[in-house]
């Protein structure tokens, strides 16, 4: 006769909050990245989002565009990733800015801003 034990199981559900998990500024990047990225004719500093909920790069992308005079490389509303470009110190500044309307506003969870 089987002997049955009794077993629990546990479901385990990704359910994605307000964060911002990626806040990164490569100032000065070597061309070959630029290119690799299709950004072509370009000097200065690239910066790296990623964010959740996805749309989220949406709202950063119009936020960074209207605090300083970047361009956007990137903006995936699927992925929540968002790249932008320029100066170094407008780069800098969208970040920056993107991180107050985001987090402080907004009450995402935020992420340190780091460079290279």
């Amino acid at each position: 006769m089987a002997v049955f034990e009794d077993k629990e199981r546990v479901i385990q559900e990704f359910v994605p909050g307000r964060q911002v998990t990626l806040a990164h500024v490569i100032a000065n990047p070597v061309d070959e990245l630029y290119q690799k990225l299709g950004i072509f004719d370009v000097e200065g500093a690239i910066g790296i989002f990623t964010l959740t909920p996805s749309e989220s790069a949406i709202i950063a992308a119009d936020v960074a565009s209207k605090a300083a005079n970047i361009h956007l490389g990137f903006v995936d509303r699927f992925s929540g990733s968002l790249l932008i470009y320029g100066d170094v110190a407008d780069v800098k500044a969208a970040v920056k800015a993107v991180l107050v309307t985001l987090c402080d506003k907004m009450h995402y969870t935020p992420a340190e801003v780091t460079g290279s």
